[in-house]
C-alpha cells in the first residue's frame, strides 16, 4: 500500500521551513542585546502598521468569500466562517501596540503619524490585490506567516531584562507568544479541510512565500541600529522610527 500524500498544511509547513533561514537570521539580529531599547520602540511602530491592516484584510476577504459562495465556490462558506471567527480573535490588537508604546513613554502619534514603509505596504498591499483580483483564499498564506513566526515565549522576559521597560509595555509580545500557536493550528486544520484545487493551493503558497520575503525585509531594516522615536512634541520622525 502506498503512503498517503502529504496534506496541504504539511506541504506549506515544509516549504516555509526550507525558505525561512533569512527571516530567522533577521529576527535573531533584531532581538540582539546591544541597543535593544530603540529597536523595540521601532518594532512597536512597525508592527502597528502591519497589525492595523489585519482586520480590514480579513473583513474584505470574508466579503469576497461570501460572494463566491453565492456563486457556488466550495471554498466560499468555510473560508468566510473561518475569517469571521478570526476577526473576533484579532480585533483590538493594533490598540495593544499603541498602549505598549504609551507605557514605554512614547506618544501613539509616533506610530500613527509617519507614512508606513514600503516593506509594510508590500507585505499587506499584495494581499489586497490578490483578494480583489484573484481569490481570498490567498490570505491564508499571509496569516500562516504572521502567526507562524510570532514571538517566542522567552522573548518577553528578555526584552524586560535588557531594556528595563515595565510589563505594561510588553503586552503584544507576551500575548502573541501565547495565542498564535493555537491560531496557527486552526489555520492549518482549515487548509486540510478545504477542497483546494492544485492552483488554489499554489496560490496560498505564493502568498505565504511573498509574505515571508516581505517580513524578512522588514526585520532586516528593524535590525539595523535604530534611532529612538522622537520625544513627545518633537518634529516628525522617519517612517517607523528606523534608520533608512
Amino acid at each position: 500500500m502506498s503512503a498517503a500524500a502529504p496534506s496541504p498544511s504539511s506541504r506549506l509547513r515544509v516549504t516555509l521551513r526550507l525558505g525561512d533561514s533569512g527571516l530567522r537570521r533577521a529576527l535573531d539580529h533584531m532581538w540582539r542585546a546591544d541597543g535593544l531599547s530603540p529597536r523595540y520602540l521601532a518594532y512597536l511602530c512597525a508592527m502597528h502598521s502591519v497589525v492595523r491592516a489585519s482586520v480590514p484584510l480579513m473583513l474584505r476577504a470574508g466579503e469576497r468569500a461570501r460572494l463566491l459562495d453565492a456563486c457556488g465556490d466550495p471554498l466560499g462558506a468555510p473560508l468566510a466562517a473561518y475569517l469571521a471567527e478570526h476577526v473576533q480573535e484579532e480585533e483590538g490588537h493594533d490598540a495593544w501596540l499603541l498602549e505598549d508604546l504609551a507605557s514605554a513613554g512614547r506618544a501613539p502619534a509616533e506610530a500613527l503619524g509617519p507614512m508606513p514603509s514600503p516593506d509594510v505596504a508590500g507585505l499587506a498591499g499584495a494581499q489586497y490585490y490578490w483578494i480583489e483580483h484573484h481569490h481570498p483564499v490567498t490570505l491564508l498564506g499571509y496569516i500562516a506567516v504572521l502567526e507562524g513566526y510570532a514571538p517566542s515565549p522567552g522573548l518577553t522576559p528578555r526584552i524586560a531584562r535588557l531594556t528595563g521597560l515595565p510589563d505594561a509595555a510588553l503586552r503584544t509580545v507576551r500575548e502573541h507568544a501565547a495565542l498564535d500557536t493555537g491560531h496557527l493550528d486552526e489555520l492549518y486544520a482549515l487548509l486540510d479541510r478545504l477542497p483546494l484545487t492544485r492552483d488554489q493551493e499554489a496560490a496560498v503558497t505564493v502568498s505565504a512565500l511573498h509574505s515571508l520575503d516581505a517580513l524578512t525585509q522588514l526585520f532586516v531594516r528593524l535590525g539595523r541600529s535604530a534611532a529612538a522615536p522622537s520625544p513627545r512634541g518633537a518634529g516628525p520622525s522617519s517612517p517607523m522610527g528606523v534608520t533608512p
